[in-house]
């Protein structure tokens, strides 16, 4: 589904067979870009481009990063693909409430805590984890 343009350039968050992380698609008929996006913060990179040797410019990935970082479209980015894939993507994570980002297991964190659910509130804009040892949800307002 559309999410927004850049400069003709469609952005779209696919809903058939998607995979985690949450993410975007843009390109031409000679390569294509995919962009991450978070549900905890309003972060916005790009993930990949193939094949690399047709890949466009640094300023049209760029401005296409910038694009979806504009509130209204990463808000439509997360809507679209939480309505369509119902996950956040963050199973098996952990949140560290310190520095109140989400790591991985593997980094070993002391003090971060297993996210046990997480969905997304699209009417009050939020992401709700539950954290294992927590009696109330954590809520990320967007």
């Amino acid at each position: 589904m559309k999410v927004c343009s850049h400069h003709g350039l469609v952005i779209a968050v696919l809903t058939r067979n998607e995979h985690c992380p949450p993410h975007v698609h843009v390109g031409t008929p000679s390569w294509e870009a995919r962009l991450t996006f978070s549900f905890w913060h309003q972060g916005v990179r790009l993930w990949d481009v193939v094949p690399s040797q047709d890949a466009p410019t640094v300023s049209v990935l760029e401005g296409v990063r910038l694009t979806i970082k504009q509130a209204p479209n990463l808000r439509r980015a997360r809507e679209i693909w939480w309505s369509s894939r119902q996950t956040l993507c963050l199973d098996r994570q952990l949140w560290d409430e310190a520095a109140q980002e989400v790591v991985s297991p593997r980094d070993g964190r002391p003090g971060a805590v297993p996210i046990i659910s997480a969905r997304f509130d699209a009417t009050r804009y939020r992401t709700i984890l539950h954290l294992a040892g927590y009696n109330q949800p954590l809520e990320i307002a967007l």
